[in-house]
């Protein structure tokens, strides 16, 4: 493994470079291509709607937060323009006051349904090139990390 003059293994300071940069970039292509489509909705909006279809229709906001790993006010202001939007709506929890499961409309369907083409086609191009093995093996060293983080990290969800 490479290293630098004072032990420090430049390789692990790769990867965490090499990781906030793809984010980075995901995120920029991803936004660029919704404001040139024409999009009602962001990326992270979309993604915390997809959470909620690919959960059964319905999450509590805690749920959505451990998910996407965001904070409660980040995921509150989200489900809040999405609500505003027509694409999710609060339900009551019959068992506690104050505590809501957010659904996906009718309208948040089709609003999904519009975008997933246009994602399926950024997952694409940011894995062009790249066997399905090499993905695989990608997917479990990041569950690795991700695991090995996990429990050192206090979110406050």
């Amino acid at each position: 493994m490479l290293e630098t003059d004072n032990g420090n293994n430049l390789l692990n300071k790769k990867v965490g470079a090499m990781l906030v940069a793809t984010g980075v970039l995901s995120r920029v292509m991803a936004l660029q291509t919704y404001a040139q489509k024409g999009f009602e909705i962001t990326p992270e909006q979309y993604l915390v709607l997809s959470i909620i279809m690919d959960s059964g229709g319905e999450l509590y906001q805690r749920q959505i937060s451990e998910i996407t790993y965001k904070d409660r006010p980040n995921v509150t202001r989200i489900i809040n323009i999405l609500e505003e939007k027509g694409l999710v709506r609060r339900i009551e929890d019959v068992n506690k006051r104050k505590i809501y499961k957010v659904a996906v409309t009718d309208a948040g369907i089709a609003m999904r349904k519009k975008i997933k083409p246009t994602m399926l086609e950024l997952r694409a191009i940011t894995t062009e090139g790249i066997d399905d093995e090499d993905l695989q093996k990608t997917l479990k060293i990041l569950e690795k990390m991700l695991k090995n983080m996990k429990d050192k990290a206090i979110l406050q969800i």
